[in-house]
């Protein structure tokens, strides 16, 4: 067995939340770079340089890339042969959502109650993951998850008819229809099978993938390709104003479902593309 201090976990939860929150990620900032060679819309070439230069800004000015530092998404892989110092993780966890939201100065978007409102003052609590998982250590995935991507998400139990097209139509018709409101180019998470739960678990698990990374699964890894094209077909463009660049990748995790049901969900990140993670 091997102990990990909670306070370990406190202190990289809140140092993941601030740098996801102040820090583009590497692979994004290549993307823009890549995409701005290739989008056909001068004014989205503009946009996509205008994004790039505001993390640059955001990271120099150590300020957060977009007002909305989002919902905190943490996913955590523990090690079976690891313990803590004292019981309490989810707490931990929590503490360390609310010393970033104090130390970097992010917005408190959290909601005490769904219909009654009210702030919670600290963005906590967290939303929290927990897979048991081989071995001795721990790995800690930390994302900053806005409401206007959110708020573009779906989720839908098709029939099995429907079959690998109608999952497609559900896909680009969430992303066509959400518009500007997600601020694209975007990241679409894609969950297949499972049930209501799960499948939307999935859809947003899949955008912690590194960008570029492909399903283990070559059919899948192809669905990703194709829908890919499909959407940057669609003229979204760079924050809805038009282009051939809407998405940067599609990632898509699938599991195996009842026979009398397809449920897909689609969940999808903005151009920010908030994460970080580490191994403890």
């Amino acid at each position: 067995m091997r102990t990990i201090p909670l306070d370990t976990v406190r202190g990289t939860v809140c140092k993941l939340y601030i740098d996801a929150c102040y820090r583009l990620n590497d692979d994004m900032r290549k993307a823009f770079k890549d995409a701005a060679k290739t989008e056909v819309n001068p004014q989205g070439r503009e946009i996509l340089q205008m994004i790039s230069e505001n993390a640059e800004i955001a990271e120099k000015e150590w300020l957060p890339i977009c007002q909305d530092t989002g919902l905190a998404v943490v996913y955590v892989e523990l090690g079976e042969e690891v313990r803590f110092d004292r019981p309490g993780l989810k707490e931990a966890i929590n503490q360390g959502v609310r010393q970033a939201c104090k130390e970097g100065l992010l917005r408190a978007s959290v909601a005490k109650d769904p219909l009654r409102r009210g702030n919670t003052g600290d963005n906590t609590p967290a939303i929290i993951h927990i897979d048991m998982v081989p071995g001795d250590k721990m790995k800690l995935t930390v994302g900053a998850k806005g409401t206007g991507s959110e708020n573009m998400s779906r989720v839908k139990i098709l029939t099995p008819s429907a079959g690998m097209e109608g999952v497609k139509n559900f896909v680009l018709e969430a992303v066509t229809q959400g518009g500007s409101n997600p601020c694209p180019p975007l990241v679409v998470g894609v969950g297949i099978g499972g049930n209501l739960e799960t499948v939307a678990e999935i859809a947003k698990k899949s955008l912690y993938r590194p960008l570029k990374d492909k399903n283990k699964d070559p059919y899948y890894a192809r669905l990703e390709e194709d829908w890919l094209k499909e959407i940057n077909k669609s003229g979204v463009g760079p924050q809805g104003l038009g282009g051939s660049t809407t998405a940067l990748a599609v990632h898509i995790e699938a599991l195996p479902c009842h026979i009398g049901a397809l449920p897909v969900a689609v969940n999808i990140d903005c151009h920010a593309h908030r994460h970080k993670e580490a191994v403890l």
